[in-house]
């Protein structure tokens, strides 16, 4: 029997219902019932836009394109999409064209696209059979203009790598390489950069198991996603 007094705290609304016992399904940011610890799980990601958005694209983007029209003679085969979604152009590139569409970009005077800010994979599993995209961040210092090329292949594809057009791009596709396993054709060094040489697998891959990881350090072992710390 217990002797403490029946004493309600401060504040409380007894008419409230009774809160329920923190879950394993409760996440960070108030999500609840994924069974997603980390609390992302709940949170809506808009799909990639699929289609050819029209002209005027708006703003630069236009001057871009009949730039690039203009420069590039294989123009009309090299691009497959054109899409203006969120305030930024995209085009999207044939694999085997984007070096050459990189140093048009940089070379011409009317596009002046001199630095490769970033590259970096994406993986659509299950929305298309060319699942792993290579994006790449551009920007003309001479304009202070930005542009995204993308390009899409297969499981176990390969494009060609830009660090010719492009040495910022030299550790960026290393890391795309090893997480994603894309293959830069032509890159000076492709090895891994995160993982050990020996890793088996690419960790940022959607189909990527999520189970528990050995690491060195006295027989430690990182647990599983839903078997980590419940943040409440």
């Amino acid at each position: 029997m217990s002797l403490e007094p029946n004493v309600d705290p401060v504040g409380a609304d007894l008419d409230a219902p009774a809160q329920t016992p923190p879950s394993p399904d409760k996440g960070m940011f108030g999500i609840r019932g994924t069974g997603d610890v980390s609390g992302f799980g709940g949170l809506v990601r808009r799909r990639p836009a699929v289609a050819d958005s029209p002209r005027p694209f708006g703003g630069y983007f236009d001057e871009i394109y009949d730039a690039l029209e203009e420069a590039y003679a294989g123009f009309a085969d090299a691009i497959e999409k054109v899409v203006v979604d969120r305030g930024e152009l995209t085009l999207h590139i044939l694999p085997e064209k984007i070096a050459e569409v990189c140093r048009i970009m940089r070379d011409d005077d009317s596009l002046r696209f001199e630095l490769c800010s970033s590259v970096d994979g994406v993986d659509y599993l299950g929305s298309d059979p060319r699942r792993l995209h290579v994006t790449y961040q551009l920007t003309s210092m001479t304009y202070r203009r930005r542009v995204r090329l993308e390009v899409a292949v297969a499981e176990g594809g390969s494009v060609p790598s830009v660090t010719s057009v492009y040495p910022t791009a030299d550790w960026q596709e290393r890391e795309t390489y090893d997480m994603f396993g894309v293959v830069f054709e032509g890159h000076p060094n492709l090895t891994r950069i995160l993982m050990p040489d020996d890793w088996d697998g690419h960790p940022q891959r959607k189909d990527y198991p999520l189970g528990g990881v050995p690491v060195e350090y006295k027989g430690a072992e990182i647990p599983p996603p839903d078997q980590r710390r419940v943040y409440q």
